[in-house]
């Protein structure tokens, strides 16, 4: 059994769940963050069946469910309203205990990982802690940070980097990651406007091969809650064109048409990525999380599949650590992750926004029609259903040895 620390940098979602995955296991463990606390991120918040399940026995799906939102209905729609699929997780019920998608936003998670982390284990939480490098050895990493103008090295038995999309652990292992950036902007408008009275479900994706966009519900700080559209914005525009009022009431009102502006609480914008890191391991260095794969929002499942690489790489590097397995044992985690996001995040993310942006009106009123009738077969929802959900690609990733 080593007696080193395992390392983790990045205090976000996949981060905090590696900490206290290990943590629990009684592993020591650091966690490193850059920032002096944790990120207000407003991007995710959709929360798939597989993901509640694992992250039930820390007890953090039992808290979330006090304010998250529970989505059991789901649409994709055409721009008029025409041409509705519905589909309803009920189908489910009886593959997993949570047969719904909960809204909560990313932020509101963090402080419940946070609390869990401090409470139930000793780990070493270190916020304004930045990792600038770091060393390979035979039988341990040692670890470079700086902080508050002072350098420092920390000997690990292991480092995992869940820093981030930016990742300066996968950048300074030279791991190359492979994909492309979406030409397009993503705005994100925030309104408290109640889309559900024109026949929105609480997630609902609308095809239009220029105006397509993403609509959800949040929890916010409480009922009746706060509607999330997400739509393209010209890849040639700065950030403050893009936010403008003169730019963001027109998209709005092209999604729903109403009779008075729409009152706009939080605006952003980002550029998407769809990338995959060559390897997620290199030695005694692993990454997880966006650090390993990006993708984009179409279908949730960024957020999901970081969680889900946290559960399973903490699962394997226990039984390195206590020097119950091998270390090849981590490369399985590469296979069987890795397999994970091309086969199921990245295909599924970029079919879902295809999907929504095709150009084509007869293809689109084609798949729309498509779509209809699959929602309308028990059968077929429910295969339908099991991949959407991360259900089924994640058992057959589960199965790759």
């Amino acid at each position: 059994m080593s007696s080193l620390p395992v390392v983790v940098a990045g205090a976000g979602p996949t981060g905090l769940m590696c900490a206290l995955a290990l943590g629990r296991q009684g592993i020591p463990v650091i966690l490193l963050e850059s920032e002096p606390a944790l990120t207000h991120d407003l991007r995710a918040g959709t929360f798939h069946p597989p993901t509640l399940e694992m992250m039930t026995p820390y007890g953090i799906t039992a808290r979330m469910h006090e304010s998250g939102l529970r989505v059991r209905q789901w649409q994709i729609r055409d721009l008029s309203g025409e041409f509705v699929a519905q589909f309803d997780l009920g189908l489910i019920a009886d593959v997993t205990p949570y047969p719904y998608r909960l809204h909560l936003e990313q932020h509101r998670l963090t402080p419940i990982q946070l609390d869990i982390l401090r409470r139930e284990t000793g780990a070493d939480v270190r916020f304004g802690h930045q990792l600038t490098g770091f060393v390979q050895h035979a039988d341990r990493v040692d670890v470079e940070v700086m902080a508050d103008g002072k350098a420092e090295v920390i000997a690990a038995a292991w480092l995992i980097g869940a820093d981030g999309g930016r990742s300066t652990v996968r950048k300074i292992l030279g791991v190359e990651f492979e994909g492309f950036t979406w030409p397009e902007q993503f705005v994100v408008a925030s309104t408290q406007y109640d889309y559900a009275q024109h026949g929105f479900a609480m997630n609902s994706y609308i095809s239009d091969p220029v105006n397509w966009a993403a609509v959800f519900k949040m929890p916010h700080d409480g009922p009746p809650g706060i509607w999330r559209v997400v739509f393209p914005g010209a890849p040639e525009l700065s950030d403050e064109a893009l936010l403008a009022p003169e730019a963001i009431e027109p998209a709005m009102q092209i999604i729903l048409p109403r009779s008075s502006p729409y009152e706009i609480r939080y605006k952003s914008v980002y550029r998407v990525h769809q990338r995959v890191a060559q390897t997620f391991r290199a030695g005694r260095v692993l990454i997880a999380g966006d650090a390993a794969h990006l993708n984009n929002p179409m279908g949730g499942l960024g957020l999901n599949s970081g969680i889900h690489d946290a559960i399973n790489l903490a699962d394997k590097l226990g039984r390195v650590w206590r020097r119950e397995a091998d270390e090849a044992l981590l490369d399985l985690y590469v296979r069987q992750r890795r397999s994970a996001t091309v086969e199921q995040v990245q295909a599924m993310s970029i079919r879902n926004k295809r999907l929504l942006e095709e150009r084509d009106p007869k293809v689109q009123r084609e798949r729309l029609t498509e779509l209809i009738a699959t929602a309308g077969d028990p059968a077929r929802a429910r295969k339908y259903l099991l991949e959407s959900s991360m259900i089924a690609g994640l058992a057959r990733a589960n199965e790759v040895s």
